[in-house]
């Protein structure tokens, strides 16, 4: 059986080696035909504490490593908006 892949949001990462990953899915109102939002959290294994608050991460589901987590932070999608990244910044002035 396949494992199952999800994408979400960090909304927590106040734990060690884990951080909390909000899904949205969106479904069909059953009588009214609505296209309405559905949202779950997940508790997902982060072993480097590399994830933050605010990035899109995939997750993969695993054998349960406790009682709450089942779920492993696969990579980075796209980081959040309030943290820096690194840049080349070596300009050589030969003028």
């Amino acid at each position: 059986m396949p494992k199952r892949i999800l994408t979400g949001t960090v909304v927590s990462d106040k734990t060690d080696k884990t951080v909390t990953v909000l899904v949205e899915r969106k479904v069909k109102h059953p009588l009214y035909g609505k296209i309405i939002r559905r949202s779950k959290k997940y508790h997902a294994h982060d072993e480097e504490n590399a994830y933050q608050t605010g990035e899109r991460v995939r997750i993969e589901e695993t054998k349960p490593i406790s009682k709450t987590k089942s779920w492993k932070v696969l990579d980075r999608l796209q980081a959040s908006k309030g943290t820096a990244i690194e840049a080349n910044l070596d300009v050589d002035n030969a003028r």
